[in-house]
Order: structure tokens, then sequence, then C-alpha cells
């Protein structure tokens, strides 16, 4: 069996039989794979903490022609991110991240996605208390534009035209970003989004490029703000990327009932 070395993230875990475990780990170079760690609930001196969720480092597994299970031989941690566990709503925050990866970045390797996420985990896990929402947002939007699904925010999403930077426009979801004033007026349903409201997008949309939690020192954001920039994203995610099924813990994380 071909032996892979390769950056890994831990995303999901689950209990198989008695003292294994199966993964899901979200790879630099081989996507979203599975593997199983034999013997990892039994002993904890083979894997240590590397397969704690959303622990970061160089991983080992073998592969076979055919199989979607892999084995792990080895996890070396580089990153642990301690801080996602002892906040409720990083880890909330989190949960989603790991959601959307897992949803939408499906099995193929597309190294484009990996940095975003990486860079979502590290801004969540350096995000100051009360603040895991808003990282949460930097990190999702982060990810969306690493897929190749960015929104139009500087030019209109029909009509091509740009946009002043600084004005307040309408957003469609269908459309798939903002419009221009004569666009919006022959458009159907549509959301005003405030010029503060489209800069912070346009910076979360960066915010995938970045590593360590950039958008740390941003100012911090009202709840009711908050919680616009979230239905947003919903909405956002519904038209563009969701198959029909729910996203469990991206409600968990926009309704606040893991608190």
């Amino acid at each position: 069996m071909p032996l892979v070395a390769t950056e890994a993230v831990v995303l999901h875990a689950a209990p198989y039989l008695e003292s294994s475990r199966i993964l899901r780990l979200a790879t630099r170079d081989h996507g979203v794979v599975s593997v199983l760690g034999k013997g990892a609930r039994k002993s904890q001196r083979r894997f240590g903490t590397a397969l704690d969720l959303y622990a970061e480092g160089d991983a080992q597994f073998y592969t076979k022609p055919g199989r979607d299970l892999h084995t792990l031989g080895a996890f070396e941690v580089t990153r642990a991110r301690i801080a996602l566990g002892v906040d409720l709503d990083r880890f909330a925050a989190a949960a989603m991240v790991a959601e959307l990866v897992l949803r939408f970045a499906r099995d193929e390797a597309d190294p484009g996605w990996y940095p975003a996420l990486t860079a979502a985990l590290d801004g969540l896990a350096a995000s100051p208390p009360g603040q895991g929402r808003e990282a949460g947002l930097a990190g999702a939007w982060g990810l969306v534009g690493a897929l190749g699904f960015a929104p139009a925010l500087d030019h209109c999403a029909h009509c091509g035209a740009d946009l002043a930077a600084d004005d307040a426009v309408r957003f469609s979801q269908p459309a798939g970003g903002a419009l221009c004033d004569p666009c919006a007026r022959l458009a159907g349903a549509s959301r005003a989004l405030p010029s503060t409201a489209r800069a912070s997008v346009r910076a979360w949309l960066a915010h995938g490029e970045r590593r360590g939690g950039g958008d740390a020192a941003r100012p911090a954001l009202d709840d009711a703000t908050v919680r616009a920039h979230q239905r947003l994203l919903r909405e956002f995610l519904r038209e563009h990327l969701a198959d029909g099924r729910p996203l469990r813990a991206f409600e968990s994380w926009e309704g606040g009932r893991y608190a």
C-alpha cells in the first residue's frame, strides 16, 4: 500500500469498534480523505492529542486503490489550537467552518482552499473573547472565496459596471452580488448592503489569503450587525453552494443554540 505524507487538519472524528476512530481529514495535497486510526481510542501513546478536532499536523496514511477508507500511520501535531475548545463561540464557529469544507470541498484535491481553512481556524483561535462569531464570518467568507464562489462587490454582478467603493448598494443573491442602480431597479428581491457591511465582506473574503488571525484588531461589531451578516452569508450559501440538505453546524452557530 502506498504511503502518503501531507499536511492535514482533523475535521471530524467518530468511534469505530472498541478501540479505533474514523477521521475525516482536510489535506493540503489530497482534498478531504477518510482514515482509520487503529487503536486510537485504546491507547494515547500512538497518536496522543493528534486526533483532537481542528488539530493540524503532518499526516501519513496508507492508501489502497479502490478504497475510500485509508489507514492512518502517523500524525505529528504542528498546531493544536487548544483555544478553540475552551470557548463556545469559537468552537461553534470552527464546527461551522469544518462543515463547509466537508460539504463543499468534497474529496477532490484542490490546494486552493486548504490555506483558507487554516487561516479560518487560526483566526478563530486568536480571536478575542466575544468575537468568535465575527471570526467565523471571516473564516466562512474566506472559504467561499477560495472555493471560487466569491460574490461581486466592486462591479455590478449583472452588467459588470464598476461600483464606487464607498457607496451603499443592493445585494442580489440570485445575481451573485452587488448591483448598480439600474440593474437593481430591474432585479427581483435584493437586500440593502451598506458601505460598511460591503467593506467587511470584502475584508473577510481576503481573510483566506492570510494566516494567523489578522482580523483580530478590527473593531467589534454589535450583535444586530453580526446577525445581519450571518443572515447574508446563510442566504448566499443556500443560493450558490447548498444542495438542499440542512447545514446543522451553521444553523447552531447562527442561532446560538450551543450556549
